[in-house]
């Protein structure tokens, strides 16, 4: 017997058009939490399904022309995932916020203190980066960075 997680989210796939066009004077927000990439990852039935759920979640945002995505928590289900599941992750970044549809989001805290990189600024704001759908992300409990 076959299950799914993507058969928990309905709402998702009955609702290709969610929003209405973007407005200039409203932020686009799309939330997804405990995603669990990697969960079951060696189980030859479970192991896409997060990573289905996870595309689907990156097709809507990237339809609906959000102005970012937050990902609440627990994008990973190790804290350090393996390498197949590094890979498949990034090949989805790539592949769903990479474009040359300007980002409209303005950044007015601090970015060097606000974000931790060698940059001093959001990746989206890199001449060197092509970023059209940018992520914003929180650490979960099963992705926590101290490694614990």
């Amino acid at each position: 017997h076959k299950h799914h997680l993507t058969s928990f989210l309905p709402s998702l796939s009955l609702y290709p058009h969610m929003l209405s066009p973007p407005d200039k004077d409203t932020i686009r927000i799309c939330v997804a939490t405990d995603n669990h990439l990697g969960f079951r990852i060696d189980d030859p039935i479970l192991k896409d399904d997060a990573f289905v759920t996870f595309e689907e979640i990156l097709t809507i945002a990237k339809k609906n022309q959000v102005d970012f995505l937050l990902l609440g928590g627990d994008l990973f289900h190790r804290n350090k995932p393996c390498r197949a599941t590094e890979h498949r992750t990034f090949e989805l970044f790539r592949k769903y916020c990479c474009g040359d549809r300007p980002v409209e989001l303005k950044i007015h805290s601090r970015q060097k203190v606000n974000f931790h990189s060698n940059f001093g600024r959001v990746n989206y704001e890199d001449p060197n980066f092509n970023i059209s759908l940018p992520v914003f992300a929180v650490h979960g409990n099963h992705d926590d960075p101290t490694g614990e």
